[in-house]
């Protein structure tokens, strides 16, 4: 039993950063109900390809649809059809929360705004996320993950500092960080609601989630008025906050910021006590000076000696390193799937398969995978049912009025 058992959410989202609050609030137990249109469904359900990789499963679904909609009850529901809108509304009053990111002129448009749904429950938390956020002149545009890298400058922190052109993550990253933004304050607003009663909008936006993931590399600039630069391993004023090629081509990383505390273990790691008095590299102010020299040093002294090795003597000691892992190296690294951080799922039609498991733990209420994503309006019959007490007689009737499509 998750922290959310109890909690009903009804989610009217798609593509990605909607539905992923939706799945983060499943995985904590709440009752999640995703309503999709007539005919194709959720757009993503479509989806065969982002930045150029398939998509594409086995059985025909899309490995973006199944990464954001686990842990969910699929229905199918006509939200500009009057007996759709009817359902609608009586799905509002039995719900906690309600989730969507739909465009401001599609909410208008459906009149599925805050204003409206409030009068049918006044203890409803109402959770948008958009673009760019609710004000100001950018607030009717569309966008997508690329938008908010480059709208809040991230596109300027990945890439190497010697590179003249902006760069792009992939992976939808920053609709991730958004989605939980707004899952964030879901929580935050059902907490007001127990302690104050009342119900409340709650909004968040990929343009809020990706300032708020470089909080750090912005006050830098509003504060000192230069931004950080971004990194270069060849001009690394500490190399040993810096990574290097191993003699396998495996790389390992330091990250040892502290790097006067721990010169002399260090220079014994390496095997060359000689190191640790020589006054090219002996001070972290004659380190940073000569950093040049000394990275070429480095890189000459790591190549002698598979990354396993090196792992093997760094173990003895205090200061801070990694190897540096592609994501095959992750998924089997047993610290990953201790914490479930990835965990194992049982699929229907891919059998057991490891995914992306929870960032948070709880000793008592452990959040969990109780299915995978649904299959397009799988729950309809069962959630009007269940919920609403229709009769099949009754189901049958909202058909022929086209309630779904």
């Amino acid at each position: 039993m998750g922290p959310l058992n109890g909690i009903r959410v009804l989610e009217a989202a798609s593509v990605l950063n909607g539905p992923v609050t939706g799945y983060m609030l499943g995985d904590l137990g709440a009752e999640v109900i995703k309503i999709e249109p007539p005919g194709t469904g959720d757009p993503s359900r479509g989806y065969q390809t982002l930045f150029d990789v398939v998509m594409s499963l086995p059985d025909g679904g899309s490995l973006l649809f199944e990464s954001a909609n686990r842990n969910k009850k699929s229905i199918v529901l006509d939200l500009k059809n009057e007996a759709g809108k009817d359902i609608f509304r009586k799905l509002i009053e039995k719900s906690d929360v309600f989730i969507t990111n739909f465009s401001k002129k599609s909410i208008r448009e459906l009149d599925i705004g805050y204003a409206t749904l409030s009068q049918y429950n006044t203890r409803l938390v109402y959770a948008a996320t958009t673009t760019f956020g609710s004000k100001g002149r950018l607030s009717e545009r569309r966008g997508y993950d690329m938008v908010a890298q480059a709208v809040s400058g991230a596109m300027w922190l990945f890439g190497d500092r010697d590179s003249p052109e902006p760069s792009i993550a992939v992976g939808s990253i920053f609709d991730q960080i958004s989605a939980s933004m707004l899952a964030y304050g879901i929580l935050a607003a059902l907490v007001a609601r127990e302690r104050i009663g009342i119900g409340q909008e709650v909004e968040s936006s990929l343009l809020a989630g990706a300032i708020h993931l470089q909080a750090q590399n912005i006050n830098a600039f509003l504060w000192r008025g230069r931004a950080m630069a971004r990194f270069s391993r060849r001009r690394c004023r500490n190399p040993l906050t810096n990574y290097y090629k191993c003699a396998d081509d495996k790389w390992i990383l330091l990250s040892e910021p502290q790097s006067a505390r721990y010169w002399h273990d260090f220079c014994t790691s390496l095997g060359m006590p000689e190191l640790e008095n020589d006054p090219l590299y002996n001070t972290a102010e004659a380190r940073r000076e000569n950093y040049a020299d000394f990275i070429a040093l480095l890189d000459r002294v790591f190549a002698t000696k598979p990354r396993d090795e090196w792992l093997r003597i760094f173990d003895k000691y205090d200061f801070v390193y990694s190897p540096v892992y592609d994501y095959a190296d992750m998924a089997n690294e047993p610290q990953v799937m201790e914490n479930q951080y990835l965990v194992e799922m049982e699929h229907p039609t891919m059998g057991k398969v490891k995914t992306i498991g929870f960032p948070v733990q709880f000793s008592k209420t452990p959040a969990s995978i109780q299915c995978s994503a649904p299959q397009f309006g799988a729950h309809t019959e069962q959630v009007l049912q269940e919920l609403l007490g229709c009769s099949w007689e009754e189901i049958a009737k909202l058909r022929e009025q086209g309630a779904f499509g």
